[in-house]
């Protein structure tokens, strides 16, 4: 603390220290590369002056001048050592605020953390987090339920809707449906046994003498045609 913090009761944080001495090496150094800009001019002034004297045989004028341009590159030198060292003095002062900004913002997040530790409730959570599968369960099976209402309602009346259809086809092909899936079976059925019957004769050599042919089975051959067709 200085006479001045003293005497008016200012105290500044460490944050607006840094940033003061910040500032001030910052115009240290432009105030060191303004001198060093100012030499490098006067040494090529001093190199364009040697060569003049030289020209004219002034030997005492250019000695004199030469040591100038000596003195005058030991300058630029030691202003370039100065700027680094007042750098890196900079470069500590600007890590040391970054670390101050890190330890600020990790202190402000311990504390929104311990904030929300204290003020989460764990068995309310888990109460909130049962009824919200309860609900959610009810909510599916009431989908499920609404989903069967919809087929079902959907679904009624493709059963009829396709017999109609399926009989409209055959009609359209010259087939009745109740001779298609009603009498067509029952006749093959009855029409088994003389084609068996035929068989064994032609076996046996003819031995019933059953030349002539039967109706019963013309009409089965005209109905298997129509069905194929």
């Amino acid at each position: 603390m200085n006479v001045l913090e003293w005497a008016f009761g200012k105290r500044m944080t460490p944050a607006e220290r840094l940033r003061k001495n910040q500032r001030l090496l910052d115009k240290a150094i432009r105030e060191l590369d303004q001198q060093r800009v100012k030499l490098e001019k006067q040494e090529k002034t001093l190199v364009s002056q040697i060569r003049q004297s030289a020209q004219k045989g002034q030997m005492g004028a250019c000695k004199i001048q030469a040591k100038d341009l000596v003195r005058t590159r030991r300058y630029i030198e030691k202003f370039y050592s100065m700027r680094s060292q007042l750098q890196k003095i900079s470069l500590r002062l600007q890590t040391y605020r970054t670390n101050e900004q890190m330890m600020q913002a990790m202190k402000g997040a311990t504390m929104a953390l311990g904030s929300m530790n204290r003020t989460m409730n764990l068995p309310s959570l888990q109460r909130i987090a049962m009824e919200f599968e309860r609900e959610n369960d009810i909510m599916e099976q009431r989908q499920d339920m609404m989903d069967d209402a919809i087929d079902d309602a959907m679904d009624m009346g493709l059963e009829e809707e396709g017999d109609e259809v399926v009989e409209q086809v055959l009609e359209e092909i010259g087939v009745d449906l109740s001779q298609a899936m009603g009498e067509t079976p029952s006749g093959l059925q009855v029409a088994a046994v003389p084609e068996n019957k035929v068989a064994q004769a032609v076996g046996g050599g003819g031995g019933g003498g059953g030349g002539g042919a039967d109706p019963g089975d013309d009409d089965l051959q005209a109905r298997l045609d129509s069905l194929r067709r």
